[in-house]
């Protein structure tokens, strides 16, 4: 109401190009890397241009996908298949985090090394995981309710990003 934004970001979107760049290291003889990317997601645009820019800095083909429903996904994983990519990321996305298990078993089935936000996907069977601790930021953003509830001005308060973030990799699909 003061004009003045205050929460907790986990900038997830900002760290495609980094996500990339680890996938990459895993798998370097990788010639065409797949990205999945769901263009309802408010930061898809930003997404896209990362990862574009990180494949043409690593000199990598790209092969971009963008799917916002399960059909759209089984669709861009077909369209995979036919471009014959060596690795995947999967974009930052909530509808991605909720569809971990199905990208992580269709990842494994194709062979294909891939990677994503969160660590639940390493742990349902995906390669790699990387990105802040969520906990750390519910954990903060509950901090900042009861400030609020305390009297603090919303305006007072500083938009708060993650200082933690993790790697996590998947022994077993290694």
């Amino acid at each position: 109401p003061e004009a003045n934004l205050t929460g907790i970001s986990m900038i997830g979107s900002a760290l495609e190009s980094k996500r990339f760049e680890l996938l990459h290291e895993v798998a370097p003889q990788a010639a065409i890397i797949g990205a999945l990317i769901n263009p309802n997601y408010p930061a898809a645009k930003t997404q896209i241009q990362e990862v574009q820019e990180a494949a043409a800095r690593l000199g990598v083909q790209l092969a971009l996908r963008e799917a916002g429903t399960e059909a759209e996904v089984d669709t861009a994983f077909a369209a995979f298949v036919e471009q014959k990519i060596e690795a995947l990321l999967i974009g930052n996305d909530p509808f991605f985090g909720s569809q971990r298990e199905k990208l992580a078993a269709l990842a494994v089935r194709l062979k294909l090394p891939a990677i994503s936000f969160r660590r639940e996907f390493a742990e349902v069977g995906g390669l790699l995981s990387y990105g802040p601790l969520f906990a750390d930021g519910y954990r903060e953003a509950g901090i900042y309710a009861g400030k609020i509830l305390k009297g603090t001005r919303p305006a007072d308060l500083p938009v708060m990003q993650p200082t933690k973030f993790e790697l996590v990799v998947n022994l077993k699909a290694a």
